[in-house]
């Protein structure tokens, strides 16, 4: 029988660990989203239950939380799978480049609403991206070239045919997906109604963003961290607050709590699906290609995720308040899955 002798066997035990290959684990490990956490949720279930492979681990991080996570390395330590509510940053490549990720599927499975939503126990509120902006944002116009800190503290000062209700937002961190797009569509979006702020883009990009994107800081907007159905709680107990999160979690507790109508649209799945409601974004997951083959189970949880019982219009996910692409899109994207093909930015 042939044996290493002691050093060459630390020898090879080091080299294995350099390398750092993912094949101790035998169960996928999914982080990321707070939205698609619960889609991922179900079909990790799904996938568990009808085949023989193990029933992946799926944590809710948010998006910039998970990617962090997936970007950190290669090996059993690391996930394989980040959920996003949002694309991929290209300095999050560059991150996951640094560490020796260079190989990355990317899979859009989809599309959300991000509602302003309250309790059910009050009335529904119609609001334009210009009252968002006003009611949230830091530092707001006062006169052309002009700003001042936000000085409003009801939503009848944002705007007179408001309620006199006490502005009381409660909605996710910095590192969430759901954040980032609220910001870019809903925030940005009222802002850029103003002329001079729209003009100011071509010229101090830094300054426009600075001043569409940032979120005031003095208690009207209260970060409540990654976990919506928490929010939904506190919105129930508290029916003059209002909280950021997806159309799912809205479609899910749709007996307790309420979409805010904007710019005349209410966040349902069909304005979501036809473009029609204004704060609506595409959702994603990212698999570490290096993994597959290495931990079970990779490829087929993405054949899973992307079959039309899942992800189709009469799709299992469709139930938890995904809202499906069209059948073009879905055929262009499960190509991508069934090829591998490498993310392109």
């Amino acid at each position: 029988m042939f044996t290493l002798k002691r050093p060459l066997a630390f020898a090879a035990l080091a080299l294995i660990a350099m390398t750092g290959l993912a094949e101790a684990r035998d169960q996928i490990k999914i982080v990321g989203s707070s939205t698609v956490y619960p889609f991922a949720t179900v079909v990790a279930e799904k996938f568990g239950k009808s085949t023989a492979f193990k029933t992946p681990v799926v944590e809710s991080t948010g998006s910039g939380g998970g990617l962090k996570l997936f970007c950190a390395g290669v090996g059993d330590r690391h996930p394989d799978i980040a959920n996003a509510s949002r694309r991929i940053k290209k300095s999050e490549v560059e991150r996951c480049a640094q560490n020796g990720i260079t190989d990355i599927i990317e899979v859009k499975v989809g599309y959300d609403g991000i509602v302003l939503a309250n309790s059910k126990k009050t009335n529904v509120l119609s609001l334009s991206l210009k009252d968002v902006y006003l009611a949230l944002a830091k530092d707001v116009p006062a006169g052309a070239g002009k700003t001042t800190p936000n000085p409003y503290k009801t939503w009848k000062d944002v705007n007179a045919s408001l309620p006199a209700t006490k502005i009381e937002v409660l909605g996710p961190p910095p590192t969430s997906g759901t954040r980032d797009a609220f910001v870019e569509l809903a925030m940005e979006g009222g802002c850029k109604t103003f002329g001079w702020i729209k003009a100011l883009k071509k010229k101090d990009t830094k300054a426009y963003k600075a001043l569409c994107h940032t979120i005031r800081e003095d208690g009207a907007f209260i970060e409540a961290g990654e976990n919506d159905n928490l929010i939904v709680k506190k919105l129930d107990a508290n029916p003059k607050a209002f909280g950021i999160f997806g159309y799912s979690f809205l479609d899910q507790n749709a007996e307790r709590v309420q979409g805010s109508i904007i710019n005349g649209n209410s966040p349902t799945f069909e304005n979501i699906s036809d473009g029609k409601y204004p704060v609506s974004r595409p959702l994603f997951f990212y698999v570490k290609k290096d993994h597959i083959g290495k931990i079970p189970g990779i490829k087929e949880y993405m054949a899973e995720f992307t079959s039309d019982k899942a992800w189709g219009v009469e799709g299992y996910l469709a139930d938890k308040g995904l809202i499906p692409m069209s059948e073009s899109e879905r055929a262009k994207w499960n190509g991508k899955v069934k090829t591998l093909a490498n993310l392109n930015m």
